[in-house]
């Protein structure tokens, strides 16, 4: 193989930006005794606005009982999730929340 050959072979550069999984999270939610209703409620509205944000493939309830309820999400990217969770849907539900749960969600990838 000739230099020029060579030259011709390897790739140019510039910026990779490599293809990345989606992000798949769960985040559940113990509501305070009597306050299903009212956390249920409070998720809805921030799924009504969060389905609209760049990256959001999935933002949905999959479990919903008196004992808690389970939202599923899948991003696209990091940046996207980072993005979400400093976005206003997110501060708007922690402080509609922040006097219903029992205790502190949890959020975890799955």
């Amino acid at each position: 193989m000739s230099a020029a050959t060579r030259r011709e072979a390897a790739p140019s550069p510039g910026i990779v930006k490599s293809m990345s999984a989606p992000i798949d999270l769960q985040a559940t939610f113990i509501p305070n005794e009597g306050e299903f209703f009212r956390v249920k409620l409070a998720l809805e509205i921030a799924i009504d606005e969060v389905v609209n944000e760049p990256g959001c493939i999935r933002y949905e309830l999959t479990e919903a009982t008196e004992e808690k309820l389970v939202l599923t999400e899948q991003w696209a990217s990091e940046e996207d999730l980072a993005k979400h969770s400093k976005g206003t849907a997110v501060q708007d539900l922690n402080e509609s929340l922040s006097a219903l749960l029992a205790e502190p969600v949890k959020v975890e990838r799955v």
